[in-house]
């Protein structure tokens, strides 16, 4: 990335030492700290940590109107990575949610002086990405249509403007350029003091040096917080701590690469002298990406750790975290931060090796379906793992491996990413007609599991979900909403015992649900007990129109239609091996969902395998599942539904009973939002296109302007053409209505379909059985 008006090499910290801080000491002309207020004993928030992204939060909730914010650092303002912080700023980011957090903080800082009187060092004079591979080409132009629904200003560059617009450029092997006119960079310590200033101003006390020394949860939910000048009890804790001001020894030898690809790019850099080399520590995760909000497993413990870019973020999260701690429920949906993505599993090697990998892959070309291999497997495998690792593509979820797609000998194995249709279109094509002609097994071990009893387990589950509770032996899918109506969640409800329930969630939102479960339980002082059977269950799905044929061969249990109906569940066993069936299946076919002791998945997966020989019986992945799923118009969460939209716009109406008598969380605000009217809607696409399909989060758009965006495609095997779920305005959502979905930089027409495209089993035997009758 180029830096008009600078030049910066990123990964590569070489500055002149002028007008920066030293791990030394102050630097010239820099305030002493001031006279410290009277000590609070107690507090609404103790924030533990004063680099860039405490003191955020800390003027965000000051501002916001929260009394008693209190924040402690140990040495001194900005002590962490954050005085030796690049300080880029920059719109740009290749995810979607976090494209959000960038805008937040720099329009923040585009005020923050005149708001504090503080000067901050801000300066836009915009960056360009250069593209020196077809690939990275097609990269910018995936990036383009993810961040056309956004109000981020970027474009794609031809080498003569780039040219023009930083003129010190080697032009030989550039292709094209990714622009964006307001990024820029910030001085880190001046931006900190600046949010000091105005949390101060709004009454926050900011105390250091204060280094604690203790944290004890009491009964209450409430924090002791010790530290050497006394103590603090506190409602929530929020911990926003780094590795102190210590820096590495210079080892410029190891960048050597790096520095000399630099200077060939910008020619004029072989003539520079390197002043002084900052080595500092900064705070990676596994994923790269940081960890902010509320921890599972710990009441009013919050966290705001790990900024590899803390500089970026802290103006963003610090409005996203104040919002979520004064109103109960996030602003948006960012569960790819959620601190609770990572589990036991998470261990000190797998966090060193991820950690390495992420930093190395900083600036390779990001493509849709990526997969990252170091550090794996972790211990979460199925009992099928050492089964299907030679016979398929794993994609990693929540620690867990999980096949993606299988091949069969002779065809292409390597893990071959694009932006276009690559190896595994056709063996994915080939597992579609399984489960459509045959019958299909895949693994969904890695789905979330949580038991919950007790006498008040149905008045929990009725107050948490939008849906009616099953009936004893039935299942039923049902939302968590937000107080305002959001959707937090998507269960499978089954109701095995009176008064005992199995939960079932994504794999990728385990933690993410059960901390709102437990949370809601003890706030409302719920008798019941919630445990997470994730790791001690395995799941075999087993789908298509011979699954009922395969399966009878091994239970006495009657599995006809008419004794064991659609979302029913049933305690029985297969081959002498206990499971919990249930009749569902998100392919929309005939099919069980299996859940079993995980020891016992490997002798249950054979036994089905084997029994289904004259069936043609054969594995299916996720990647065939998501195409199975499209076509019977089935949303996901994470992609169709989020704390992003509510379930009247998604089209989850029939899960959403408001004339229920419980009044379930989310109940009157959906109540008014039915009332006013909804502004859009969710839409099943049509489109054909030459080798590349949706993934999801590309641009809508209708008569030149774009007026939506996709959340999830695919490719339809059956009818050939591309597929894709669409938010687009109400007054454009009208079945045959044209649009265009942008891919690859190109606007490819689409027709909104009637929905689903193809029905699902239950429907299709529901409607013979009516015909029958006729």
């Amino acid at each position: 990335m180029l830096r008009l008006g600078a030049l910066r090499l990123r990964g590569l910290a070489l500055r002149s030492s002028q007008g920066r801080p030293s791990s030394a000491g102050l630097r010239e002309g820099q305030e002493s700290p001031p006279s410290p207020p009277e000590w609070k004993d107690r507090a609404e928030t103790v924030i533990i940590g004063g680099g860039c992204v405490g003191v955020s939060l800390a003027y965000h909730l000051a501002k916001a109107g929260m009394r008693d914010v209190v924040l402690l650092e140990k040495s001194e303002l900005t002590a962490g990575s954050t005085w030796h912080a690049a300080g880029l700023t920059t719109y740009f980011h290749p995810g979607i949610n976090l494209k959000k957090i960038h805008y937040d903080s720099i329009k923040l800082y585009e005020r923050l002086e005149e708001e504090t009187g503080q000067v901050v060092g801000f300066h836009q004079p915009g960056s360009i990405r250069l593209a020196t591979t077809p690939e990275r080409v097609d990269e910018f132009k995936y990036q383009m249509t993810r961040t056309n629904w956004h109000a981020t200003e970027q474009y794609i560059i031809e080498p003569e403007k780039i040219h023009e617009l930083f003129p010190l450029l080697n032009m030989d092997k550039i292709l094209a350029g990714l622009y964006n006119p307001g990024d820029g960079h910030i001085d880190p310590y001046s931006l900190t003091m600046a949010l000091a200033t105005g949390a101060r101003k709004y009454g926050a006390l900011l105390k250091y040096p204060a280094p604690v020394t203790s944290l004890k949860p009491r009964p209450d939910g409430t924090w002791d917080v010790e530290t050497p000048q006394g103590s603090v009890r506190a409602n929530r804790i929020v911990n926003a701590a780094g590795f102190g001001k210590e820096l590495f020894e210079s080892d410029l030898d190891r960048i050597t690469e790096h520095v000399e690809a630099a200077m060939e790019m910008v020619p004029v850099l072989k003539k520079a002298d390197i002043i002084n080399i900052v080595n500092g520590p900064i705070t990676y995760s596994p994923d790269i990406l940081p960890m902010v909000g509320p921890h599972q497993g710990v009441r009013n413990y919050w966290v705001a750790i790990g900024f590899g870019y803390g500089i970026i973020h802290a103006g963003g999260v610090g409005t996203y975290l104040s919002d979520w701690i004064l109103h109960g429920e996030p602003p948006f949906d960012l569960i790819e931060l959620d601190p609770n993505r990572y589990g036991k599993w998470t261990t000190t090697q797998y966090t060193e090796a991820k950690a390495r990998e992420s930093y190395g892959f900083n600036n390779i070309v990001g493509y849709p379906k990526e997969e990252r291999f170091a550090g794996r497997p972790t211990q979460r495998v199925s009992g099928l793992y050492k089964i299907l690792e030679s016979k398929c593509s794993m994609g990693f979820h929540a620690g867990w491996e999980q096949p993606h797609w299988f091949y069969k000998p002779g065809q292409d194995t390597q893990y071959r990413p694009s932006f276009r249709r690559t190896n595994w279109f056709e063996p994915v094509g080939s597992e579609y007609k399984q489960v459509m002609q045959r019958v299909g097994v895949i693994d969904l071990s890695p789905f979330g599991k949580f038991n919950i009893k007790g006498q008040d387990s149905t008045q929990l589950l009725d107050h948490l979900c939008a849906n009616v509770i099953p009936k004893v032996g039935f299942t039923n899918i049902s939302h968590m909403l937000t107080p305002r109506g959001r959707v937090y969640a998507e269960l499978t409800v089954s109701h095995q015992s009176p008064g005992e329930f199995l939960l079932i969630t994504g794999s990728g939102s385990e933690l993410h649900d059960l901390r709102w479960i437990e949370e809601a339980a003890v706030r409302g002082g719920y008798d019941v007990e919630i445990r997470n059977i994730t790791d001690e269950l395995g799941v075999l799905g087993v789908a298509g129109p011979y699954a009922r044929r395969v399966l009878q061969k091994l239970t006495s249990e009657d599995l006809s239609d008419d004794v064991f109906k659609f979302l029913q569940t049933k305690s029985l066993k297969i081959s002498d091996i206990p499971v919990t069936a249930i009749r569902i299946s998100y392919t929309g076919e005939l099919g069980w969902e299996l859940y079993h002791r995980r020891e016992d998945s490997a002798a249950l997966y054979e036994r089905i395998m084997n029994a289904g020989q004259e069936e043609g019986i054969d594995n299916f992945g996720t990647y065939a599942l998501n195409a199975l799923r499209l076509e019977k118009a089935f949303r996901a969460w994470g992609s169709e539904m989020n704390c992003d939209t509510n379930p009247l716009e998604a089209g989850l109406d029939y899960f959403i009973k408001l004339n229920k008598p419980a009044n379930f969380t989310g109940k009157q605000a959906l109540k008014q939002i039915k009332a006013k009217g909804l502004k859009r809607r969710l839409v099943c696409l049509t489109l054909a296109t030459d080798n590349v399909d949706p993934e999801g989060n590309e641009s809508v758009w209708y008569k030149g302007k774009v007026i939506g965006n996709t959340t999830s495609g695919s490719y339809s095997y059956s009818i050939q053409k591309s597929l894709a779920f669409a938010y687009v305005p109400v007054e454009l959502s009208e079945v045959g209505q044209q649009v265009e979905v942008e891919l690859l930089g190109k606007n490819y027409p689409a027709t909104i379909i009637q929905e689903p495209l193809v029905l699902t089993e239950p429907t299709r035997t529901r409607l013979q059985k009516d015909g029958r009758k006729s």
